[in-house]
């Protein structure tokens, strides 16, 4: 398991893959805990739980109009916007048992919390290793506020915001002393269109901020985490469950067992195959010779003839002579008769 060390983050070493379990437990510990085994099976460093109740997300109005946000639960008799929250939601004790369990298991536990009290829970109680910021409250100031003095590093999701208010909301958190800041790239649609993912995104806010820039996906499938590993991305977060056909909010965009397996294997082979900066040389030095010419009799040469640039041929291998020194064996005398095809030496001229 890595754990979240800010300057690892910020090193481009290992990317961090975080499997963003967030209500795809549908409030049940045993689905919760069998994500945690999945998840730490395919390779996720982190699994990621979302810290609200029914008094911490929406207010009165919002349950008086029963408005469910997706689609798929609109207009709905069976249960209310409300009924479906409370049961959804992760009580204090569950998350303990999960941090418990997640510990035993050997992965990373995190959770984004939704109100002071769900911070204060996370940070003074399970020591999370990094509080998440969700895209709906990088404009909520005094929240962010209060979360960067917290003295925790930040992974801050920009999905339903402008550069303005990214502008605004890194000002806020530097300001409470706080510069252990991870940027996530987020479109918070689900899913995207193609045209809607804007990967080069990643590249721009890392320009832009100077911090480390991560990405959180809502595509389906596993294009995306890759290619966002190849534009640098030093986090991955993606939804995961055990069925996309599953009863709840956010399964189907999620990734299953499969999916999840192929980006942590993936993402991390695209991650070294990035390697560095510097030019390297992997190859050995038989092997680059095997490859390269040396400078080769062209035809035979007589002991006492001046070697002209016709007499001269380049061919393998290239434990000889290089070619680029061909102009300084030009016009010399041969010191012996060489015959076609052998490797010229120093002491030839």
């Amino acid at each position: 398991m890595k754990r979240f060390i800010y300057e690892e983050i910020k090193s481009f070493s290992k990317p961090l893959i975080i499997a963003e379990l967030g209500a795809n437990h549908n409030g049940d510990m045993k689905i919760a805990k069998e994500l945690i085994d999945r998840a730490k099976e395919c390779g996720a460093d982190y699994v990621k739980f979302q810290s609200w109740t029914k008094d911490t997300v929406f207010c009165k109005k919002v349950y008086d109009d029963n408005y469910f946000l997706n689609d798929d639960y609109r207009n709905r008799d069976d249960y209310t916007l409300k009924e479906i929250v409370d049961k959804y939601s992760v009580s204090e004790n569950e998350l303990l048992e999960l941090k418990k369990y997640c510990d035993e298991v050997g992965i990373g536990f995190s959770s984004t919390p939704f109100s002071k009290k769900e911070v204060d829970f996370l940070v003074d109680e399970l020591d999370v290793g990094f509080i998440k910021i969700a895209s709906m409250d990088l404009n909520n100031i005094p929240f962010l506020r209060y979360i960067a003095t917290k003295g925790k590093p930040i992974v801050l999701s920009v999905g339903l915001s402008t550069l303005v208010e990214v502008d605004e909301a890194i000002r806020t958190i530097q300001e409470c002393g706080n510069n252990e800041i991870v940027i996530l790239h987020c479109v918070s649609i689900y899913p995207p269109e193609d045209n809607q993912v804007n990967l080069n995104n990643i590249d721009m806010l890392r320009d832009l901020y100077k911090y480390p820039v991560g990405y959180s996906d809502h595509t389906l499938g596993f294009t995306a985490p890759i290619l966002a590993i190849a534009k640098g991305a030093c986090i991955i977060e993606k939804h995961f469950t055990l069925d996309k056909n599953m009863f709840g909010w956010d399964h189907k965009i999620s990734a299953d067992v499969d999916e999840l397996r192929i980006i942590c294997n993936e993402c991390n082979r695209a991650s070294k195959m990035l390697g560095s900066y510097y030019k390297a040389t992997n190859e050995s030095e038989e092997r680059k010779n095997a490859f390269r010419r040396s400078i080769v009799a062209a035809n035979n040469i007589k002991k006492g003839q001046i070697i002209k640039e016709e007499d001269l041929d380049f061919k393998r291998p290239g434990t000889g002579i290089e070619p680029k020194y061909i102009n300084f064996i030009v016009g010399k005398v041969a010191t012996r008769d060489i015959f076609y095809d052998e490797l010229i030496k120093m002491e030839d001229f």
